[in-house]
């Protein structure tokens, strides 16, 4: 305060007070404005391509297409052109219609599925980055035909047919007989096509199949010939199961093979070679379906010789499971030769599965009790079980239920989660058969007889072969209502049901045989009734005496 009171006069101290407190204030906003740029403005994205030069596939595609609907200007934009100029569309149309030329004397495209898809290309193919080999020319000192890519004007990668393919189109050699033009306009064209080319390349493809198909056919009448048993061997099931789909797969690559080495249009070429693709794919997924098929009818009959018939269950498991996923990557390499757009279908795949394993709960807790019933083992195929009420022997054990064929013939059809989780009775899985009955004899045998019946059962149990001899015993149990009951206790000594009533038959009948013998009477219900008379009722009458 004394400080503060020596500069009152002056005003200066409040001065400097205001200036310290407004700079102090001040500095953490400019501090912030400084540590805080101004967001950027999102950059706008670049449009599609409007020619779909993205890809090595889908240049080559789009350019096939451009050249079928012979539309050399818009085949022109698949060139890269390095030089600026008037004229420029129109000599780009030029070199599109020599490498149409030079392509139908025999030049070639790699097919639509060994084709990149990516943005990057191929980069194994070894090529720097920004080439892309996709066909070649018939002649020998030809370069390949490649593909570079470079950014366009608006900063967006694209793929077209580089300088050194253009230059060898454009060489100085003697133009073609008949341009392109000429050429379609002598022919009748179907779908970009000349009509003949369409009509060889079929007749080459059905060649091609009818004559790989009776190749096949030759091979297994010879094998049928030589073989002693051809319908026992397992080499001829599995010649005869794999040659159909191996004769069309031969067929497609002999037909992809002539189909190249020969001069027709690239674009009937290129359709059909595409197409081949899926004929192809279709060929495989034949085979390799027949090939589980095979294994698993050979491996499930060594399985029930061996009597593992839980193997069984896990083999058609399996070879439905194997099947599946060979379906869907047949329909997946189909959509992809098609140019369906698999990438993000397969990626939407992973994030709808959750969605799908959520709605699906049921589903899901099926396949993990068919699981849990195969590595858990409980029941087999062709076991005789009790499944909560349901009685029957089991028909099949799949990936969502269980199949139960009940003794009224019926099939009963039980979920796998629920079948798992309820109390199951293996009949099946019994090594031996409680014989135990009660036999009541006559009350009045008397004591002596009695003994020598208990001693008579006791020994038609332990002289019986199938009768296991730990804990064989009869004894005398109880005074019943009509009878004197020997109870019976011991095991019969097979695992098959029949086998047990056969034996338990035969034991009956021999105790019965034996006790008929010994004079011993099998009780019945009876009933004996005391009368006790009156007496009073039994006494005579006194005479009346006489007045």
């Amino acid at each position: 305060m004394q400080v503060l009171g020596r500069f009152q006069g002056s005003g200066l101290p409040l001065l400097l007070i205001c200036l310290w407190l407004g700079v102090t204030a001040a500095v953490p906003v400019h501090a912030q404005i400084l540590e805080e740029p101004a967001a950027e403005a999102p950059a706008a994205e670049p449009a599609p391509d409007p020619y779909g030069r993205e890809t090595p596939r889908s240049t080559v595609t789009g350019l096939i297409r451009a050249l079928g609907d012979q539309d050399y200007n818009r085949a022109g934009n698949y060139f890269y052109l390095s030089m600026d100029g008037e004229g420029q569309e129109a000599e780009a149309a030029d070199f599109a219609r020599q490498l149409q030329a030079a392509l139908d004397r025999g030049g070639t495209l790699d097919p639509f599925a060994a084709l990149a898809n990516e943005p990057a290309g191929r980069i194994e193919d070894g090529l720097d980055a920004q080439f892309e080999s996709v066909g070649s020319f018939p002649e020998e000192d030809a370069p390949p035909i490649v593909l570079v890519r470079e950014e366009n004007a608006e900063g967006v990668q694209l793929w077209r047919i580089s300088d050194e393919t253009r230059e060898w189109v454009d060489r100085d050699e003697p133009a073609p007989e008949i341009a392109a033009e000429e050429r379609a306009a002598e022919a009748t064209l179907v779908a970009g096509a000349p009509l003949k080319d369409w009509l060889i390349l079929m007749g080459l493809a059905a060649i091609s199949f009818a004559g790989f198909r009776l190749i096949a056919a030759g091979l297994l009448a010879a094998i049928r010939i030589f073989s002693r048993d051809p319908s026992r061997s397992g080499l001829f099931r599995f010649i005869q199961a794999a040659l159909p789909p191996f004769s069309l797969f031969a067929a497609v690559v002999c037909f992809q093979l002539w189909a190249n080495a020969i001069p027709v249009s690239i674009v009937a070429r290129q359709t059909l070679l595409r197409y081949a693709g899926i004929v192809a794919w279709f060929a495989l997924i034949w085979f390799a379906l027949r090939l589980v098929d095979a294994i698993a009818q050979v491996s499930a009959a060594r399985m029930q010789r061996s009597e593992r018939r839980q193997a069984v269950s896990v083999i058609t498991l399996l070879r439905r499971t194997v099947k599946v996923l060979l379906l869907a990557v047949a329909v997946v390499a189909i959509l992809d030769t098609l140019g369906v757009d698999v990438t993000t279908g397969v990626a939407a795949l992973g994030i709808g599965g959750i969605a799908l394993a959520l709605g699906a709960q049921k589903t899901v807790e099926n396949l993990v009790g068919s699981v849990t019933l195969i590595a858990d083992k409980p029941v087999q195929v062709g076991d005789f079980c009790r499944v909560g009420d349901v009685v029957g022997t089991v028909e099949d054990i799949g990936m969502r239920s269980t199949r139960i064929r009940t003794n009224d013939r019926t099939v009963v059809t039980i979920p796998n989660g629920d079948f798992s989780s309820r109390q199951i009775e293996n009949y099946a899985k019994r090594d031996r058969f409680l014989f135990n009955p009660r036999i009541g004899v006559e009350y009045g045998i008397g004591p002596a007889k009695l003994k020598e019946a208990v001693d008579l059962i006791e020994t038609v149990l332990r002289d019986h072969p199938l009768v296991d001899d730990d804990g064989v015993r009869a004894r005398f149990a109880d005074f019943g209502a009509s009878s004197l009951d020997i109870d019976i206790w011991s095991y019969i000594g097979v695992g098959d049901f029949a086998d047990s009533l056969k034996v338990r038959q035969e034991l009956l009948l021999t105790i019965f045989e034996r006790l008929e013998a010994a004079d011993i009477g099998i009780a019945f219900p009876t009933r004996t009734l005391h009368l006790v008379a009156d007496p009073e009722a039994q006494a005579p009458r006194s005479e009346p005496r006489e007045a």
